[in-house]
């Protein structure tokens, strides 16, 4: 096992918005290193749907990636065959990134594809991979 395959122990998130936020920046942070300077960043843009991505760095990076359980390098490959299954192409690009940084490698986001046009279908699989070329410069 490497490092990357093992998650650190975590303080318990208590499901308070601060905490959930706290531990929503961290979580980004750490899966996209570089991106967000430090502190409480305010996402919001002033334009329709400002909140959401407030609204996901609660729910989804402090709720969900917060947790203990599954190292972030398995909640990456969880995510990528929900996306893939989704189409949900454009945050493909982002976890597909993300599923670098959190330790897989190029063969295996490919083996995630394949397996995904088993489950999700080719076109599926297909868009899936126009997205990671894309995310990944190819």
């Amino acid at each position: 096992m490497t490092p990357k395959d093992v998650r650190e122990p975590a303080e318990e998130v208590s499901g308070t918005p601060d905490d959930l936020r706290a531990a929503g920046w961290k979580a980004m942070r750490a899966a996209l290193p570089g991106v967000f300077p430090e502190g409480d960043v305010d996402l919001r843009d002033g334009r329709i749907g400002e909140e959401l991505v407030d609204i996901g760095l609660t729910s989804v990076w402090g709720a969900l990636w917060g947790r203990e359980g599954l190292s972030p390098r398995d909640r990456s490959l969880v995510t990528l065959g929900l996306l893939i299954a989704l189409r949900a192409e454009t945050e493909l690009r982002t976890h597909v990134r993300i599923a670098l940084t959190n330790g897989l490698t190029r063969d295996e986001i490919a083996e995630v594809l394949y397996h995904a046009a088993g489950y999700a279908g080719f076109p599926a699989a297909v868009a899936a991979r126009t997205a990671a070329r894309e995310a990944l410069g190819e």
